[in-house]
């Protein structure tokens, strides 16, 4: 089984380079779970959600504590069911929290949940994430300048051994990068 985890930064393009990836496994017959956090069809991912759109320091807390239950929930259902799971904003939430926290919870779930060798972080400018999502009817709480710069900055200290992809190209690029390091991965 591919445990596939795709994170990054808001706007990255992390949704339409997992719905690529399933299809790629789809096309030769293989099956793909694909999960996106927070997610609509629980409890936890509908209150980790409705915190995001929230504002202050309880609702930080509250989406933290939710995404965490949501991710945990859909590895405990969904983990060994499908020939490839993909999980998109799974470990990389943990970047708004402070950062000792942070990597004190980040060693801390990296030892109780799945990882693999299929961790890609996408990446990309704050200036192009804000561009990116300037079109978006609802607007998170950490979805402004300040709390980019300081996320990615967090992020990209966790994510040290993951696959780091720029993603400022286009989305037929961001792909062919991705679709190069899964086709060697599944070689290996």
């Amino acid at each position: 089984m591919r445990f596939i985890i795709i994170d990054g930064l808001d706007g990255s393009g992390k949704s339409t380079q997992a719905q690529f990836i399933e299809k790629k496994y789809l096309s030769i017959g293989e099956s793909v779970i694909l999960r996106e956090h927070p997610s609509l069809d629980n409890s936890y991912g509908l209150k980790a959600k409705e915190a995001l759109l929230g504002r202050g320091k309880l609702n930080k807390i509250k989406a933290s504590v939710y995404y965490a239950l949501d991710v945990i929930r859909s590895v405990r259902k969904y983990n060994g069911k499908s020939d490839n799971i993909i999980m998109v904003r799974y470990l990389m939430g943990l970047a708004y929290l402070p950062l000792p926290l942070a990597r004190i919870l980040y060693s801390f779930f990296t030892r109780i949940l799945p990882t693999s060798p299929f961790m890609f972080f996408l990446d990309l400018e704050v200036e192009e994430s804000l561009r990116r999502m300037s079109s978006r009817e609802e607007i998170e709480m950490f979805e402004n300048r300040d709390d980019l710069i300081k996320v990615r900055k967090k992020a990209l200290k966790l994510a040290q051994d993951w696959y780091i992809i720029d993603t400022s190209g286009s989305i037929s690029e961001v792909n062919q990068k991705i679709n190069e390091i899964l086709d060697d991965l599944d070689g290996e």
